[in-house]
């Protein structure tokens, strides 16, 4: 993905001889929400992923590296089943003090989309140049570039200019959310029958019934540990 830079972020990479990336965080995700037409009941989620990138960048062989930031984006779109909903919901809001109360506007019980990622695994960068001027453009938002570089970034940058090329891991769960009407039992009020035990013990004879933390003064070893705890698979052989 290409990233983009603020005019002083650019001046260094246009004498930047490598570039080592440092952090990679998901700043934003814009989604739009659409019906499938000829398909009832699914909804196509169009995912606009913002990231922030961490970049360190030399200048001159064995010289110390100069840390900018970035902004690169990411484009991704999924079909889900979101049912239908035909009714319109009303609903008001309560203001406060003495103002008057407000009326919210009619919406439709329509699914929503709702992300969760994490922040992304960097995985690789490197120096290139713009082959093509509109390749990979995108309107960055100017609240986004703001929030994440604390300004504009170059988007008119000519053919043949240095830029950097990066490649980022991301896992995401998309959902699409939609109130429903559900039953629940509900029971009566709970009034407690039995007093609590205020007993109050001597604070050493209440440390001298705590089990000695043997485990926390002696790690386990290698061999004591399982392969999924070692490795993080989450998986268990049977």
């Amino acid at each position: 993905m290409r990233c983009f830079f603020t005019p002083e972020c650019q001046e260094l990479i246009n004498c930047a001889v490598s570039v080592r990336v440092r952090s990679a965080e998901v700043a934003n995700v814009y989604i739009d929400v659409e019906p499938v037409n000829f398909n009832r009941g699914f909804f196509s989620c169009d995912l606009t992923f913002f990231f922030v990138v961490e970049f360190d960048v030399f200048v001159a062989p064995h010289s110390c590296p100069k840390v900018i930031r970035g902004i690169t984006y990411f484009n991704k779109r999924v079909i889900l089943f979101g049912s239908d909903g035909n009714v319109k919901v009303f609903s008001n809001e309560v203001s406060l003090e003495d103002a008057m109360d407000k009326q919210m506007h009619r919406t439709s019980n329509s699914p929503k989309c709702v992300v969760q990622a994490v922040d992304p695994i960097p995985l690789s960068a490197r120096i290139g140049e713009i082959r093509d001027c509109f390749d990979g453009m995108c309107c960055i938002p100017n609240c986004v570039c703001q929030q994440c570089v604390g300004g504009p970034v170059v988007t008119d940058a000519c053919c043949g200019t240095p830029t950097i090329f990066v490649t980022l891991g991301l896992f995401t769960i998309v959902q699409l959310i939609r109130n429903v009407q559900m039953l629940i039992p509900v029971y009566d009020f709970c009034i407690p029958e039995k007093q609590c035990d205020d007993n109050t013990d001597h604070p050493c004879d209440l440390f001298r019934r705590i089990k000695f933390p043997t485990d926390d003064f002696f790690p386990p070893r290698p061999c004591d540990i399982g392969d999924d705890q070692i490795f993080g698979c989450g998986c268990n052989d049977k």
